[in-house]
């Protein structure tokens, strides 16, 4: 049980020098994982397109 209390301190201890973003940080990243995910599935559905058009022509 020592062995856990230690732990325990110890993260709570390790969480204060935790440099945690800001909001603005938190909206920024969240705007960019939002466009670069829409980029890619356009991306990828203009090439899923384009693959089944070129199979359509082989069948």
């Amino acid at each position: 049980m020592k062995k856990i209390q230690k732990f325990i301190k110890e993260v709570i201890r390790e969480m204060k020098f935790v440099s945690w973003p800001n909001k603005h940080d938190i909206k920024e990243g969240t705007t960019v994982v939002i466009v670069i995910s829409a980029i890619v599935s356009i991306f990828l559905s203009l090439i899923d397109l384009v693959f089944g058009q070129v199979i359509k022509l082989f069948i």
